[in-house]
């Protein structure tokens, strides 16, 4: 298995377009001032030891150079050594609503937000159990397999959005149904579905699924998101809202009924999501009470440094670099290596 220790370096990568950026504006505003005393071209001939090249290739070997050393500072690694773990836990799987209408904000910051702040807690409060991530629209789609590993839990945490699901809808029963198929092989650990949704299903027969993994021994718990008041849908990147086909913002409500017929059909326990952490509280209790079992999990538990090859090809391209400099060269000059590409930079 490959990973990054320190993935949050990886960040740095952005600081790139932005150094080419300052380095093609650099470049013709270069060539603007020398315009001001006359034809580059003849200018060229009165300045025979100026190369265009080389300062063209001294700035990508510099910037290929910077980009090896961000991920030298990520810390690239590579995991040698399997082990079977036992520990006592339960299982959940969640089934997140990432349609439009969790954008809308009658939970600060929006519902989706907050579903993600209680599940990061969740995860937070894990430390023998298994869980995996199904998120949900119009249709559903596992986010993450069922494991016990919470770096790559919140991790995948951090990117959800409403854009992960391209149709639009609330596939409720489909993903309850996607999640009753991500758990492992049968055991005695306990296990449970929590629903995190606004309520607005429009698509299937979500108590019917509800019902289906309770006949499977796992419980189906959901926090609903908003209020019965509801909120206007921000359309992202504008101060707009969503509108209907006659121009009427849509206000969307949480459908509190539909997700507490879900909860009893699936046997497990309905809460409303507010700015407090209640739900999170009230979930966290609900989950102490499934019995708990020996789970098995693969884990890598040790991992060997990889960050001394892109280090040292660095640090060679650093080399390298020195050796070029900005202005011709009498004697590598005889060399010709750039000749070629200068001819066809002038043309």
């Amino acid at each position: 298995m490959f990973r990054f220790a320190h993935p949050e370096y990886l960040y740095l990568i952005l600081l790139v377009p932005t150094l080419i950026g300052v380095f093609i504006y650099a470049k013709i505003q270069k060539r603007r001032n020398i315009s001001k005393f006359g034809n580059p071209e003849l200018m060229a001939e009165l300045m025979p030891n100026v190369s265009i090249i080389r300062p063209q290739v001294k700035f990508y070997l510099q910037l290929f150079a910077v980009i090896l050393l961000i991920i030298v500072l990520a810390q690239p690694q590579f995991g040698t050594k399997v082990e079977k773990e036992k520990r006592q836990g339960i299982e959940v799987m969640i089934a997140l609503d990432v349609s439009n209408s969790m954008m809308a904000q009658d939970v600060q910051p929006s519902r989706l937000e907050k579903a993600k702040q209680v599940l990061s807690k969740l995860v937070d409060g894990m430390t023998n159990d298994k869980i995996g991530l199904v998120v949900f629209a119009g249709d559903a789609y596992t986010q993450l397999p069922i494991t016990a590993d919470y770096v790559s839990a919140k991790m995948f945490l951090s990117s959800i959005s409403t854009q992960m699901v391209p149709r639009q809808g609330t596939a409720i029963g489909s993903a309850i149904d996607l999640a009753i198929k991500s758990f492992g092989p049968k055991s005695e650990a306990g296990r449970a579905i929590i629903v995190i949704t606004d309520g607005e299903n429009h698509e299937d027969d979500a108590v019917g699924a509800a019902k289906l993994a309770a006949d499977n021994n796992i419980i189906v718990d959901v926090i609903g998101m908003g209020k019965a008041d509801g909120a206007p849908i921000p359309i992202p990147g504008t101060m707009s809202f969503w509108k209907d086909k006659d121009g009427n913002v849509v206000v969307s409500k949480l459908n509190e009924p539909m997700c507490k017929e879900i909860a009893v059909a699936g046997k497990g326990i309905y809460v409303r999501a507010d700015n407090s952490n209640s739900a999170y509280r009230i979930i966290t209790k609900e989950l102490d009470t499934l019995a708990k079992s020996d789970i098995k999990s693969s884990i890598f538990s040790e991992y060997n440094e990889q960050f001394q090859s892109f280090a040292l090809l660095a640090l060679l391209i650093l080399i390298f670099d020195f050796f070029i400099f900005d202005r011709k060269n009498k004697r590598l000059s005889k060399l010709k290596i750039f000749d070629l590409k200068e001819k066809v930079a002038k043309k």
